[in-house]
């Protein structure tokens, strides 16, 4: 059904009354045609009010202060309640209030707007309440498609409208009516109680309307036509904590980062890519090391690029460091000293060669017959002192490997020798050589082909042969490669790879090694990459 809703002229009758008129007459705004019952209504209005940033993009979330019905997780029925916030009453005509919440919304950016409460009420004309959900304490079902009118409020926790904050429209509560006729037709409408200094005839009002009304009928026109989501965020860190994370991370480094960057690439990408992964590891790494129980073993960060996320680690005080190919201009500002690395510096300059690896089987028989005299010394890597690292860590080490590129395959099996926990989030698609090549297909053939979910795919499977439980979390940053791969957790017992897997096998299984020495070489000589 195509998104046509019908402005409703100023002055119409209005279809939401309070009992009580003090705080004026509710406006109609918008209406549109719907096919969705009452309880999708219910369901998808739940959704909104959990996640306020589907309707905007200055909120992070909301977090809920009080709610009067029972919840999943909270069986003595006791309702879930801050005792610094109370509801806003408001009673409607001809309808039952069924259900309350006070949720506080979370904005983007605190430095320009404070949280505010808002209280989310639930009414209905129908008697028959006693069907509840086991998540959400509304009706589940439609009784015989029963005729019904649904109604969801909201009402800012706000004296006036100055006191509003931006992301707020300047009203003094918004309504969402969904109308059934029993026979499979319905209503949906939002509308307005305006303070009478703004005047509803405000074009941002209208468009404000217009939106919400938009928002709400694509989810529950979705859910009617079989809509699934095709990814879920938030499997390994709550989204509250990331995202209070996130915000503090944002506020201390955010605009120094920008303003100092030194690289080509765009800085408003990668600072705010690196603030993201940066909190999600800094949260798991709450949950993985307790300060009071666990010391944190330091870090690796193996293809680290600009270094950014080194940096931002290391001045959180976590303890380590990373390396790369080629230096790169923002090391200057980035490196410091006193770090676990074979120097020292938090930033090295340094290509991998796997100690599992010998350099002759990483060479390809081209190379090898060779005449190497006629190589130009400065440039063989192995007359070069310390350029080479083994992929040999202190075990514990937690491995970072981000769009590492030639380093991702490599990443859980380095993992799993050093006995060492690791994230990886892939980028560029390449072998164990080295080489740039296409993936083969997803196993779930309900996937996606891409290269891409080949390559996620691929380097899965990579993992779970080195005995790693891979979890998998699709990161919230400014990427389209946001797929994090989480090793912690073993699934076989052992001291290390060796006693587990055949590494000759599991290197020939995925394509060997030959030609990698050389490979590896050229990125010293090419220039760095823009991701």
């Amino acid at each position: 059904m195509v998104f046509q809703p019908q402005e409703i002229p100023l002055g119409s009758p209005p279809l939401v009354e309070e009992q009580d008129a003090a705080n004026g007459a509710w406006v109609p705004i918008y209406s549109h045609a719907c096919t969705f019952g009452p309880a999708v209504f219910v369901d998808k209005m739940m959704d909104l009010i959990k996640n306020p940033n589907l309707n905007s993009s200055w909120l992070f979330r909301a977090d809920i202060l009080h709610d009067d019905k029972k919840l999943a997780g909270n069986p003595d029925g006791v309702s879930r309640q801050s005792p610094a916030v109370s509801p806003v009453a408001v009673s409607i005509r001809g309808m039952a209030l069924v259900r309350t919440l006070v949720r506080r919304l979370i904005p983007r950016n605190e430095r320009r707007d404070k949280p505010m409460e808002q209280t989310c009420a639930f009414y209905t004309t129908d008697q028959v309440t006693d069907q509840v959900t086991a998540q959400d304490g509304l009706q589940a079902q439609d009784p015989a498609a029963a005729a019904r009118s649904t109604l969801v409020i909201y009402m800012p926790h706000a004296s006036s409208a100055d006191t509003l904050p931006f992301y707020h429209p300047k009203v003094r509560g918004i309504a969402h009516l969904h109308q059934w006729d029993g026979q499979g037709r319905g209503t949906i409408s939002v509308h307005f109680l305006p303070y009478p200094e703004h005047p509803l005839s405000d074009a941002k009002l209208q468009r404000t309307a217009y939106h919400l009304l938009e928002v709400l009928d694509k989810h529950g026109h979705g859910a009617v036509q079989g809509y699934v989501k095709r990814v879920n965020h938030d499997l390994v860190i709550p989204k509250d904590r990331f995202q209070n994370r996130y915000a503090l991370l944002k506020s201390k480094y955010a605009r120094q980062m920008v303003d100092s960057w030194a690289e080509k690439t765009d800085p408003s990408k990668h600072v705010f890519e690196d603030l993201g992964i940066a909190a999600f590891l800094i949260e798991l790494w709450n949950d993985m090391y307790p300060k009071d129980a666990t010391a944190f073993p330091g870090f690796v960060d193996i293809g680290c690029g600009n270094g950014l996320l080194v940096a931002l680690l290391t001045r959180e005080g976590y303890s380590g460091w990373g390396f790369d190919a080629r230096e790169r201009k923002s090391w200057a500002q980035y490196r410091t000293r006193g770090h676990a690395s074979p120097s020292g510096f938090s930033l090295e300059e340094r290509l991998l060669l796997p100690s599992i690896v010998t350099t002759a089987t990483a060479t390809s028989g081209q190379a090898q017959a060779s005449d190497q005299a006629e190589a130009e010394p400065e440039t063989d890597l192995r007359l070069r002192e310390g350029v080479i690292h083994d992929g040999v860590f202190p075990p514990g080490t937690f491995i970072i490997s981000n769009h590492a590129d030639e380093l991702t395959p490599w990443t859980p099996i380095l993992a799993a020798s050093s006995r060492c926990p690791f994230i990886m989030i892939p980028c560029c698609s390449h072998n164990l050589t080295g080489e740039k090549f296409r993936a083969p297909p997803p196993r779930d053939k309900s996937k996606a082909k891409s290269t891409y979910a080949s390559l996620v795919d691929w380097v899965s499977r990579i993992a779970e042969d080195c005995g790693w439980k891979v979890e998998t979390e699709m990161l919230r940053i400014p990427s389209t490669r946001n797929t994090c791969l989480l090793g912690r957790t073993r699934t076989r017992e052992g001291d290390g790879l060796e006693t587990q897997v055949d590494v000759a096998a599991l290197v020939d299984k995925y394509g060997g090694t030959g030609g990698y020495y050389e490979n590896v070489a050229k990125l010293i000589k090419s220039g760095p990459r823009g991701h």
